[in-house]
């Protein structure tokens, strides 16, 4: 039987920690823009449940569409609804999935298969993704098990932004404008 070195096991501990701290940094990153406002918005789809597999029709190995959403608790005092849909287990950065914002505080939801138009009748604008394109972009992750965060902000303001606007640029604009926040998690995986 053969011993690790005392350094060898030490350079491994310190590797599995750096790697844990890297995912936990992730996670964070999940909350962080809400600051201190509270997560009291229940988001559901017919598609999936609170961190189940979101089915193939919604991925890039299916029709790629947009899975339909619900949500409730939306305060009296919302101006506009942002969303944004990210995958922090993808390979280096986020990858954003989704951005919507000024969606009307008063919807209850969104249909499934929303136009990927970069204004939508409802006067709800996309941002681009990180495919580099207007609408959702579905689940297309190059291994393992990936989650996938759809996260609603209620805002008491609309978005003043123009040209074609990010996840970061809408992060920045929503910045001590968040009065609620609710998340919802699904998963995919493309194992065969």
């Amino acid at each position: 039987m053969k011993y690790i070195s005392l350094s060898s096991l030490l350079i491994l501990i310190l590797f599995a920690f750096a790697c844990g701290q890297k995912q936990d940094a992730k996670q964070d990153t999940v909350h962080k823009i809400a600051g201190d406002s509270t997560m009291t918005i229940k988001i559901t789809s017919p598609a999936f449940d609170e961190g189940g597999m979101i089915p193939k029709k919604y991925t890039c190995d299916g029709e790629n569409v947009s899975p339909a959403l619900n949500w409730k608790g939306i305060p009296d005092s919302a101006k506009s609804l942002v969303l944004i849909c990210d995958d922090p287990d993808a390979p280096g950065e986020t990858w954003v999935h989704w951005v919507l914002y000024n969606i009307p505080p008063e919807t209850t939801g969104l249909p499934e298969s929303v136009p990927s138009d970069d204004t939508l009748e409802t006067g709800a604008i996309h941002g681009v993704t990180d495919f580099g394109r207007y609408g959702y972009g579905g689940p297309c992750p190059p291994s393992g098990t990936h989650r996938y965060f759809f996260k609603l902000y209620a805002l008491d303001t609309l978005l003043d932004l123009s040209g074609k606007v990010d996840k970061a640029a809408v992060e920045d604009a929503m910045k001590g404008h968040i009065i609620d926040s609710g998340v919802l998690m699904g998963k995919y995986s493309r194992k065969k």
